[in-house]
């Protein structure tokens, strides 16, 4: 059993792998080198669950994992890979928004953003309340803030309960971040795969800034879940650099 946050940091060094450390560190830029340990993500996903349960049997416990999830901003990256996976594993939707509206200021890199994937928002009940959430994390400042909710929308809004609203919510997405433009391309190829007809209108009529115009084209055309035919045609639609 853990008795404070300190236990838990040692923990997190207990499971340190150099060799990992050293490639994690290549994969996220902007996030120092020093601040990561080097954990592996299916060994930090356990470690979540374990906390969650003792935290659900166990006072102390419990305690332990409210004082590091209120202990922001973390000192290391696997901290925040933690903090994002604790989220992901909450049962209760409004305490994981709430838990979100904490955290989501101190996401630093694009992989705890992508990798912060809460269960309870596949259920279709919470949608409605979702959205509300969605649109206004569109609306941050924030690189990662505004890259999870485009995240969100791509996830759960583009099968069943696909409105072409959705589309032009993330074509007017505004920002010079690199990681916010390559969600948004991310999130309009994946828009071609599934609804075609909706998303291309997009890319026929110039609606995304060029350099985002071109990567959705890019990406797409490298998506197995486009057709040859339509990947010819994306190819046309190409913008000069």
């Amino acid at each position: 059993m853990l008795a404070s946050k300190n236990d838990l940091i040692q923990l997190l060094f207990s499971s340190q792998d150099s060799a990992y450390r050293a490639f994690q560190s290549k994969l996220v830029p902007g996030v120092a080198p020093d601040s990561v340990i080097g954990v592996r993500t299916p060994v930090i996903k356990s470690l979540a669950k374990t906390l969650l349960k003792e935290a659900a049997e166990n006072e102390k416990s419990a305690s332990v994992v409210k004082d590091f999830l209120g202990d922001l901003p973390h000192e290391y990256f696997d901290e925040n890979q933690l903090h994002a996976f604790i989220i992901a594993d909450e049962k209760d939707f409004d305490s994981c928004i709430a838990a979100l509206e904490k955290f989501l200021p101190y996401v630093d890199n694009w992989a705890t953003c992508d990798q912060l994937s809460p269960k309870i928002f596949k259920k279709q009940k919470n949608h409605e309340s979702l959205l509300l959430f969605i649109n206004k994390w569109l609306e941050s400042t924030h690189t990662y803030t505004v890259r999870f909710a485009i995240k969100l929308l791509m996830q759960h809004f583009l099968d069943d309960e696909f409105d072409s609203e959705y589309l032009t919510k993330v074509a007017s997405v505004r920002s010079e971040a690199y990681y916010v433009k390559m969600m948004v391309a991310w999130y309009f190829a994946t828009a071609l795969a599934k609804q075609w007809d909706s998303a291309l209108p997009f890319l026929e009529n110039k609606r995304l800034e060029k350099w985002t115009h071109n990567k959705t084209i890019q990406k797409a055309i490298e998506s197995f879940r486009i057709t040859g035919e339509q990947k010819e045609l994306l190819k046309k639609m190409k913008l000069p650099s």
